[in-house]
């Protein structure tokens, strides 16, 4: 059957919202606020696949529905638009950064638009635009003058192909994770930001935020808070003594080796002669690995050291105990060093199996720690002073003992690193920075913000190895404004992180040239109700996010100590891939299924398929504008969200699109003759309201609906809306109060649609801030209720009873049912058993 035209309708609405400026932010402060935000984009020029909508869809939901509940909505998208690929992409085509991003944003804006997505472009921004890095340099300058911004020279991550340094999050299994690109261990002095000053803060303040349990747990680790001690143990023949970090320091008395990082300062001066050839080769090799690379936890996982062929001095019992070489120990934790006690450490355990070290078992009750190590409570066993202590009670006596013989002290380290914030490219803010002659780094004064990025012939590293910015030599020179001396701008640029921050904040005022966002503005808007994006951004954005704000809230600046209370994360939506035994990827239309495997038609070759992340290199993407071009912008917006929870990753079927798109055209016809495109006589102000299937129907919708608005289970919102249509199609005639009152619920999932569907109702303003529809529980209670009835455990029938009946009714009843009946006949009923309000069960 015919329905809706959605080609003209999608068309209409969208133009009609532009027009009318529909989702402008309110100016009106009397009212709630409710501040929802996406997680906002970088603009590649792949633009958006359906998987990208998800997220967006259902934080659309929300804003239109709270608009019709009564609140101010803050809904808004800007565009992460520095970054490597636009860079990569200028060093090849000769075409500026600018315009390729430009080019790219247009694209990503048009395919949101065809979606119906209510933001306020008014307030749309650009991180890589220079009203906008003004204040992100403004940010970086109030980080260096409290002392949180800094040049060290440290160990980082180098990749050659980029000519850059990355920071450690943005490494796995030594590549760029977002390139694949090889990268080495390099010391280098780089600006970094003193993070580490705010782990206790960004630790304790997760208490109390409504975010995903993974989340948490990814940034509590990533911070990686230890209690413990620091131990000395003296070198033997020398002056030197090691200080080990440890939170076990209770089994110091089964501590047999010593283990230093490869590049802990003591190594070169404590190892003997023979051994420096050998522990510089591994140094080399260690080089090539990761930090997270090096510290796998896992037991089984290979192990590898050298020895110095020195010697260390147990503090606790005077034992002499070798010291060794490591990759699993880090030079950047702790102390660089570590003892090791293999009984109880599952690491330890794994390297004295390797090299043969002694195990001694200072903990009882883990059975034989020659064979596996026990790393539980227990009482302390050879351990002197310590015996028949358990864990706590131990490291509490053994600390003191160590501090009141001032060989070690309690102290509290984390795994976090300060951040390296620079990066030797070119798309990106430029540091407000210059130096002069004899060292000193000044900040450029605030009203020569912002230093706008220079144009340059070339992209690339100079042949010398300076950032592409060196190139631009009239720009790198600076005269001091209140010196007149000559110095030197700072030629890195900051990372891609940086303009991410602090977003949320400049959509507050995005068009104030004084101020980065008007302080009443943010006490009113702030915190972000609710923060929408992929669980890919766990440590990386939103630790560096939740940093930022801090220390903008202890300089005044913002008056909430979290930006972002309330976090969700979307399921990705995947797609068949199809790749040869090559590793080749194949497009759907170039393979065939056969007896359950999927072959290339051309070559009869077997090809591996696997449910994967959407890219154009795996030939499995799907756009977005072909689906609302096919089904229209509420079929596809529907599909999103009926496809299962809202959290899970789910598998893309376009035959799903086609079935939401039914249900619209079914709703369509409720109102609309398809025929003759007119009005039709189902909905009427005359049809009488007696229909108590249909009003349950609609309240039960109502409620399951406004419900979603705030846990987001918008598939069983969609299912319970899909229940009311079913009772209004077999339905005779539809009060049109009832009718309306559906139209408004499904305006949020479906706003073209519902758009239409209302005006043609005779209305002539916008649904979209007409008022929510309310429940009523006491519509939602049944007349009737359906009971079980078995027979001797069998389920032979169901029966329908009023609400109120009694117990020797409802037993009565199911005797008299024609099924039940007849397996009563000629049997005797031994017991009669009655479950309230479910079901009967006659014992024969």
């Amino acid at each position: 059957m015919a329905g809706y035209d959605h080609t003209t309708i999608d068309t209409k609405w969208q133009q009609y919202w532009d027009r009318e400026n529909t989702f402008a932010t309110p100016k009106d402060r009397t009212r709630p606020k409710y501040y929802v935000l996406d997680m906002f984009p970088y603009p590649s020029g792949d633009g958006l696949h359906v998987g990208h909508p998800k997220g967006y869809t259902a934080t659309d939901v929300v804003a239109r529905a709270k608009r019709m509940m009564g609140f101010n909505v803050l809904r808004v998208m800007g565009w992460d638009s520095f970054g490597l690929p636009a860079e990569r992409r200028a060093e090849r085509t000769g075409e500026h950064p600018t315009v390729i991003t430009e080019r790219n944003i247009k694209t990503f804006k048009g395919q949101l638009k065809k979606l119906g997505l209510s933001y306020d472009w008014s307030r749309e921004l650009a991180t890589s635009d220079p009203k906008y890095y003004k204040w992100t340099q403004w940010i970086f300058e109030i980080l260096f003058e409290r002392g949180l911004a800094r040049r060290a020279e440290r160990p980082v991550n180098f990749c050659p192909a980029l000519g850059t340094v990355l920071a450690n999050e943005e490494v796995a299994d030594g590549k760029y994770i977002e390139t694949g690109d090889p990268v080495e261990k390099r010391l280098m002095r780089q600006w970094e930001l003193k993070i580490t000053e705010y782990a206790d803060k960004l630790l304790e303040d997760l208490e109390g935020l409504d975010w995903p349990s993974g989340t948490m747990t990814k940034q509590r680790d990533w911070i990686g808070r230890s209690v413990g001690a620091n131990v000395a143990f003296k070198v033997v023949d020398s002056s030197e003594q090691i200080t080990v970090f440890t939170t076990r320091p209770d089994t110091l008395f089964g501590g047999t080796y010593v283990v230093l990082a490869p590049d802990h300062p003591l190594v070169d001066q404590i190892a003997v002669a023979a051994q420096r050839a050998t522990i510089e080769a591994y140094r080399v090799e260690v080089g090539k690995k990761t930090d997270r690379e090096r510290t796998v936890e896992a037991a089984d996982a290979p192990k590898t050291g050298v020895p110095t062929g020195a010697f260390a001095i147990n503090p606790v019992n005077g034992a002499r105990i070798p010291i060794w070489v490591a990759d699993y120990v880090l030079a950047t934790y702790g102390t660089g060093a570590v003892f090791a006690c293999p009984a109880h450490d599952e690491r330890d355990h794994a390297f004295a199996k390797k090299f043969h070290l002694p195990i001694v078992e200072v903990v009882a009750g883990g059975g034989d720690v020659q064979a596996a190590p026990y790393t539980g409570d227990g009482k302390h066993v050879q351990s002197e002073f310590l015996n028949g202590l358990d864990n706590a009670a131990a490291i509490d006596k053994v600390i003191a003992w160590l501090e009141e013989r001032k060989l070690g002290s309690k102290s509290i380290r984390y795994k976090l690193r300060d951040w390296l914030f620079a990066r030797q490219r070119y798309w990106g803010e430029p540091f407000p920075l210059y130096e002069l002659a004899d060292g000193s780094v000044k900040v450029v004064p605030k009203d020569q913000l912002p230093v706008v990025l220079p144009v340059i012939d070339e992209y690339k590293p100079t042949p010398d190895g300076q950032p592409p910015l060196a190139r631009a030599k009239d720009w790198m020179t600076y005269r001091d404004p209140q010196t007149g001396e000559i110095g030197k701008r700072e030629t890195s640029t900051m990372p891609q992180w940086a303009g991410s921050c602090w977003y949320y904040l400049r959509f507050l005022s995005p068009d104030r040239d004084d101020v980065a966002w008007d302080p009443e503005e943010e006490k009113y808007w702030m915190p972000v109700d609710l923060y929408v994006g992929g669980n890919e951004h766990a440590v990386l954005h939103l630790l560096y996010a939740r940093f930022w704000h801090k220390v903008l809230y202890d300089a005044g600046y913002v008056s909430t100590k979290e930006p972002f209370p309330r976090l969700f994360h979307q399921g990705m939506i995947h797609k068949t891939s199809f790749k040869d035994a090559r590793g080749k990827y194949h497009h759907a239309d170039e393979v065939e299924q056969r007896d359950g495997k999927w072959y290339l038609k051309d070559t009869n070759e077997l090809v591996e398929t696997k449910l994967d992340k959407m890219s154009k290199s795996r030939y499995n993407v799907v756009n977005p504008d072909d689906m609302a071009a096919e089904y229209g912008a509420d079929a596809m917006r529907m599909y999103e969200l009926f496809m299962g929870p809202l959290e899970d990753g789910v598998e893309w079927e376009t035959s799903g699109v086609a079935g939401t798109r039914r249900f619209l055209d079914r709703v369509w016809r409720l109102l609309v003759d398809p025929e003759t495109d007119t009005l039709a006589t189902k909905v009427s102000e005359d049809a009488p309201a007696t229909n108590k299937d249909l009003e349950r129907a609609l309240h039960a919708a109502i409620k399951k609906v406004t419900h979603s608005v705030t846990d987001l289970r918008f598939n069983t919102a969609i299912s319970e809306m899909m229940i009311f249509v079913n009772e209004a199609t077999k339905a005779p005639s539809i009060p049109r109060d009832w009718f309306e009152s559906f139209v408004k619920l499904l305006s949020p999932f479906a706003p073209h649609v519902a758009e239409e569907l209302w005006q043609r109702l005779g209305h002539r303003s916008t649904i979209a801030f007409q008022p929510w529809p309310s429940y009523d529980e006491a519509k939602l209670a049944r007349d009737t209720m359906v009971i079980a009835v078995q027979v001797s455990g069998k389920l032979r029938s169901q029966i329908e009873v009023a609400q109120d009946a009694n117990e020797a009714t409802i037993i009565a009843a199911a005797k008299t049912d024609e099924k039940v009946s007849a397996y009563l006949v000629d049997k005797q009923i031994k017991r009669e058993i009655y479950v309230k309000g479910r079901l009967v069960n006659f014992v024969v």
